[in-house]
């Protein structure tokens, strides 16, 4: 059994956050036979350390990360803020205004652990005691995908070959009230 922190990162854990993102998202390219799109696989990693800085800048207004921490670890991140421009052309502006929780990462070593459902629960009370009563969410990864669609069912908007040939996009569009948080004990 591991124990497991989540808090917000700090400052000083900049660099090692690049470092799990580049980690985090070049296994999940390779897993899912796409890794030789290099271009898309270095500006998913650039976005998701612009979106940190975004929240070191703003102080968590524009773009707020929790992580997972083990020791001095960090094995999971996960962050919310406003919609990305994919789901809101894909949603045809339907969602602009509506939060979108995404950064959802678990180190390859610690996946299947039941850690990105710990952090996706204390994302959902984070946004409940902000006062925000809806999110959106999107996956083009086929592995992510299913895991979504347990958690959250079927997607609101599913672009068939969106990627090419056999590659979905997927979103999701829940109200918080209909999301039961639980946690295991």
């Amino acid at each position: 059994m591991v124990k497991v922190e989540v808090r917000r990162p700090k400052q000083e854990e900049r660099e090692e956050l690049n470092q799990f993102f580049s980690l985090v998202i070049k296994d999940t390219f390779l897993k899912e036979g796409i890794s030789d799109l290099v271009y898309d696989m270095e500006e998913e990693i650039e976005t998701k350390n612009q979106y940190l800085q975004a929240d070191f800048d703003s102080n968590g207004r524009n773009r707020y990360f929790l992580i997972a921490a083990t020791g001095d670890k960090i094995i999971g991140t996960i962050a919310f803020g406003s919609s990305n421009s994919l789901i809101q052309e894909c949603s045809k502006g339907d969602l602009t205004d509506v939060i979108e929780i995404g950064t959802v990462y678990i180190h390859p070593d610690y996946q299947n652990r039941g850690i990105g459902t710990l952090l996706l629960n204390t994302m959902l009370l984070t946004l409940m005691s902000k006062g925000i009563e809806e999110f959106c969410l999107d996956s083009g990864y086929k592995n992510a995908q299913k895991i979504w669609r347990k958690k959250l069912g079927e997607p609101d908007y599913w672009m068939k070959n969106y990627w090419g040939e056999g590659s979905d996009h997927m979103i999701w569009h829940r109200l918080l009230k209909e999301i039961p948080v639980l946690f295991t004990i």
